[in-house]
C-alpha cells in the first residue's frame, strides 16, 4: 500500500510539471512573476530586478521598498521588511532612481519616518504580478494592494479596527513638498535623482483618498519630528517644504475596512497630474483598473504564444517577455487636446511630441530593439521619435538615458538601435534624415559633460583606425570594435539613402576591427599609438581594454563581418576552433584592472561554462556564431544548455544583469528558435527551439509559425528546417521573409545532424 501511495504522489508531482493540454486557456499574464531576478545584492546579480507593478512600457512603476530611501537595490527577495510602496523610475540598481516617492499604511502614531513605520512581511502572504501585487504588512495588520496604468495607479488598503490607522506620504529627500488640498488630497513634488535632469527637474504628484481624513501631520524633518506631537485640522492650504517633505493621513477604521487612494503624478506640472488621474482612472474603481491592466498585459504578451513545453518553460518564457517590454518607458504625457507632450531631460522645456526613456544601447541594442521591431514595431517608432527628439533637444543621440545623458557603458550602439529601425522601416518617415545627420553627427564628438555619449577618442580612431591602448582612454580594443560595427550601421544607411560617399567612407571605417586583431592569439588586443601590440597581455584581464569582459569574449565582437573574422583566424575550423576553446579554457580571470572581483566576475565562475559569461552582455551573441562557422549542432547544444541550466522563474532565476530587457530578449527569441546576431542586418541565426509551437502575430495581420512536433529535451538538434515547405540548407532566417508571415518548421532530433 505504501508503495502504491508512493507511487501516486510521484505521478502527482509529474502532472504538476507538464505544460496545460494544446488549446488551455490560461492567461499569459498568469505564468508571469515579476519576482525573477529579485534575489540578489551587490556582490552577485541574479538578475538585480525588482518587482515592478506597471503597464508595457508605462511611464510610472510601482515596488515593494524594502530597502532605505536612495538604495538601488530597493527590492531584495531575502529581505523581511516594507518600509512602503514606491513609485520608481529605476531602470538599475547601478543607475539608481528619479522622481520617486512612497506610500506607507500604517497603524499607529509613532509610524511616519522609514525606520518607524516599516514592517515584517511574508513572500507566503504577497502577490506579485505585472498587473497587480499585493502583501500582508504584518506589524500594521494591513493588507496593502496596487495596481496600475501608464501614469497613475490605485491603491487599496484593508485595515483593522483602530483609531491609529493613517498612511504616510513621503516625498523623500533632497528637496520635496507635500501639501493638503483639502480634507481628502494630498499633493506635492519630489526631486530626488541620481543624475541627467536639468535644474528644473520635479515630479509632481497627487493622491485622492476615498475617506475623509480626522487629521494630517506635516514635516520637512522626519528624522527630528516626534510622530504624533502636531496633529492638524485636515483643512487645505497647509503644507511643508524643503530636504524633505512628509505627510501623514490619519483615520479612524472599522475591521476590514477598506480605503481606496488614486495616484497620479507629471514630470510636466502639478495641473497634468491632475490631467493624467482624471484621464487615465476616471470613474474606476480598484477591480475595475486591476482588470484593465491585466487585459493590457495579455494583450502586449499574447503577441507571442507558446505551446508544447513544461510549465517551468512557459513560465520562464513569459516572465522573459514582460521583463522586454518593460523598458524604455515612456516620458511623454497626453496633454488637454489629446496629444503627446513631454518634459525635456535634456533642456529643461515642456514640448510637443514623444520621448521615451531608461534603457543603455550597451545592453538592449543586441536584441532588444530587434525584438521591438519584429513583435512591437508601432512602440519603436514612437521610440525612434523620441530618439528624433533627443537629437533636436540635445546634440547627441543618447547611449544611456536615465531620464537625460547619463555616463555609463561605451560605445555609439545608437547607431544600432537607428539604423536597425531605419533599414526594417520602422522609424516614421519624418525623422528618418535627422536621425541619419544625428549619427553622422555622433562620430565626430562627444559630449561636453557626459562621456559615454559621442564617441570617446574619435580623433584616433577616425585617424588610426583604432582607438590605441597608452593614450589614456580606457577600454579602447571594446570602443574600437563596437565603433567599427556602428559604422557599418550607418553605412546601411546612406546606402539606403543614396548618401554613396558616406557610404563608401563607412564601409572602410566598419573594417577597423582588424586593426586590433592579434594573430599570434588569434584574440582582439590593445593596440598602441604607434602600433606596437600591448604588453604584457592576458587574455583573461577583465577591463582594462576591455568593458567588463575579457579577450575571449570581446573577440567575438564583429557582428558584422562574422566570415572576416574567421579569415583573420585561418579559416572556418580554427574560428570554430576558437569558440570551443571559450568553452574550455577554466573560468580563471585577473581583476587587476578592477582592484578587486566585480560581481559579473563571479557569475561567469559560477556557471560552469568555462570562460563563457552570459551573465553579461558582450558574449550573448556568441554561441550563435557556430551557424557561420558551419557547426550549427554545436550552436544547438549550447542554446539550450544556457536556457535549461541559466534561466528560471524564480527569484535567482538570472544568471547576471538583466538590464532593461536584453537579458531577457535573448531567451525570448532562442525559445522561438532564432537571434539577431547582426541588428542592421536582414537575417536571423538559428538555434534549437525550445517549444513545439509558436506563433508570432504580428501588427501587419500576419502570422509567423513555428513548428517543432518532434521537439523534447532530449531533441535539442535540428534536423531539417523549412520555411512555408522549402527545405532550408542554411541555419538562417531573414527578416524580409518572416514579416509578411511564414510557417517555419523544425525536425527536431536526438542527435546532431550529418554534416
Amino acid at each position: 500500500m505504501k508503495k502504491i501511495w508512493i507511487l501516486a504522489c510521484a505521478l502527482a508531482a509529474a502532472a504538476c510539471c507538464e505544460a496545460p493540454q494544446e488549446g488551455a486557456q490560461t492567461r499569459p499574464s498568469e505564468y508571469v512573476t515579476t519576482l525573477m531576478g529579485t534575489q540578489s545584492e551587490f556582490a552577485l546579480s541574479t538578475g538585480n530586478t525588482y518587482p515592478a507593478v506597471a503597464l508595457p512600457w508605462g511611464m510610472n512603476f510601482w515596488t515593494p521598498q524594502t530597502g532605505r530611501m536612495g538604495d538601488g537595490w530597493a527590492y531584495t527577495y531575502n529581505a523581511h521588511t516594507l518600509r512602503g510602496l514606491k513609485q520608481t523610475h529605476q531602470p538599475s540598481p547601478w543607475i539608481n532612481d528619479y522622481g520617486q516617492f512612497a506610500v506607507m499604511p500604517v497603524r499607529g502614531t509613532d509610524k511616519l519616518d522609514e525606520e518607524s513605520r516599516q514592517s515584517w512581511f511574508s513572500h507566503q502572504a504577497e502577490m506579485a504580478k505585472p498587473y497587480y501585487y499585493s502583501v500582508y504588512l504584518a506589524d500594521h495588520d494591513i493588507v496593502a494592494e496596487v495596481t496600475p496604468t501608464e501614469r497613475a495607479a490605485m491603491m487599496r488598503f484593508t485595515f483593522p479596527e483602530s483609531r491609529e490607522s493613517g498612511v504616510v506620504i513621503d516625498a523623500f529627500d533632497r528637496g520635496s513638498r507635500v501639501e493638503i488640498l483639502d480634507d481628502r488630497t494630498v499633493a506635492g513634488y519630489t526631486t530626488r535623482n541620481s543624475g541627467g535632469v536639468p535644474d528644473n527637474f520635479r515630479n509632481w504628484f497627487v493622491i485622492r483618498f476615498d475617506k475623509p481624513f480626522s487629521a494630517v501631520e506635516l514635516t520637512d524633518k522626519p528624522s527630528s519630528y516626534k510622530a504624533g506631537s502636531q496633529l492638524l485640522k485636515p483643512e487645505g492650504g497647509k503644507s511643508a517644504e524643503g530636504n524633505h517633505a512628509v505627510a501623514k493621513v490619519h483615520f479612524t477604521t472599522r475591521r476590514g475596512e477598506q480605503v481606496t487612494a488614486r495616484i497620479a503624478s507629471s514630470f510636466i506640472s502639478a495641473e497634468q497630474a491632475v490631467r493624467n488621474l482624471e484621464t487615465e482612472l476616471g470613474t474606476d474603481d480598484f477591480e475595475t483598473v486591476k482588470s484593465k491592466a491585466q487585459a493590457r498585459w495579455d494583450e502586449v504578451l499574447g503577441r507571442i504564444e507558446v505551446s508544447g513545453g513544461s510549465v517551468d518553460q512557459l513560465r520562464t518564457f513569459y516572465s522573459c517577455l514582460y521583463r522586454s517590454t518593460l523598458f524604455p518607458r515612456k516620458f511623454y504625457e497626453i496633454d488637454a487636446e489629446g496629444n503627446p507632450v513631454h518634459y525635456s531631460p535634456y533642456n529643461g522645456e515642456v514640448l510637443p511630441g514623444y520621448m521615451y526613456t531608461d534603457t543603455g544601447f550597451w545592453d538592449t541594442f543586441r536584441c532588444l530593439f530587434p525584438l521591438l521591431n519584429l513583435v512591437y514595431p508601432s512602440v519603436n517608432a514612437e521610440i525612434q521619435a523620441g530618439l528624433a527628439n533627443t537629437w533636436r533637444e540635445s546634440g547627441f543621440l543618447p547611449e544611456w538615458a536615465s531620464p537625460g545623458h547619463r555616463g555609463c557603458m561605451v560605445g555609439n550602439n545608437s547607431a544600432s538601435v537607428v539604423s536597425d529601425a531605419i533599414l526594417k522601416g520602422v522609424t516614421p518617415a519624418e525623422d528618418v534624415e535627422a536621425l541619419y545627420e544625428a549619427m553622422l553627427s555622433g562620430r565626430t564628438k562627444v559630449h561636453p559633460t557626459v562621456s559615454s555619449t559621442g564617441r570617446l577618442g574619435h580623433e584616433y580612431y577616425n585617424t588610426l583606425g583604432y582607438v590605441p591602448y597608452n593614450v589614456g582612454i580606457n577600454e579602447n580594443v571594446a570602443r574600437t570594435l563596437e565603433y567599427a560595427y556602428d559604422d557599418w550601421c550607418i553605412a546601411r544607411v546612406a546606402a539606403k539613402l543614396g548618401r554613396t560617399e558616406d557610404a563608401a567612407m563607412l564601409e572602410k571605417a566598419a573594417q577597423n576591427y582588424r586593426n586590433v586583431f592579434d594573430a599570434e592569439t588569434n584574440l582582439m588586443r590593445g593596440r598602441n599609438k604607434d602600433g606596437s601590440f600591448q604588453t604584457p597581455f592576458s587574455a583573461y584581464k577583465w577591463g582594462d581594454a576591455y568593458t567588463e569582459g575579457n579577450a575571449w569574449h570581446y573577440t567575438w565582437s564583429v557582428f558584422h563581418d562574422v566570415e572576416g573574422l574567421a579569415d583573420l583566424m585561418g579559416g572556418k575550423a580554427e574560428f570554430s576552433k576558437m569558440l570551443d576553446s571559450v568553452f574550455v579554457v577554466p573560468p580563471i580571470y585577473d581583476d587587476s584592472y578592477y582592484g578587486a572581483r566585480i560581481h559579473e566576475i563571479t557569475e561567469m565562475q559560477v556557471a560552469n561554462m568555462g570562460n563563457y559569461a552570459h551573465g553579461n552582455q558582450p558574449a550573448q551573441h556568441m554561441i550563435y556564431l557556430y551557424d557561420y562557422a558551419g557547426e550549427p549542432a554545436k550552436a544547438q547544444y549550447w542554446v539550450r544548455e544556457v536556457m535549461n541550466r541559466l534561466y528560471k522563474a524564480q527569484p535567482d532565476g538570472y544568471c547576471g544583469d538583466e538590464d532593461n530587457g536584453q537579458t531577457s530578449a535573448w531567451y525570448v527569441f532562442s525559445a522561438l528558435g532564432f537571434y539577431p546576431v547582426c541588428p542592421g542586418a536582414d537575417e536571423y541565426a538559428v538555434g534549437a527551439p525550445l517549444f513545439r509551437r509558436a506563433t508570432i502575430h504580428l501588427e501587419n495581420g500576419q502570422k509567423i509559425e513555428i513548428e517543432a512536433p518532434a521537439n523534447s529535451p532530449a531533441n535539442r538538434y535540428v534536423g531539417k528546417m523549412s520555411v512555408d515547405g522549402k527545405a532550408q540548407a542554411e541555419p538562417f532566417l531573414r527578416y524580409s521573409v518572416l514579416k509578411d508571415g511564414a510557417t517555419v518548421r523544425f525536425d527536431m532530433q536526438a542527435e546532431p545532424a550529418a554534416k
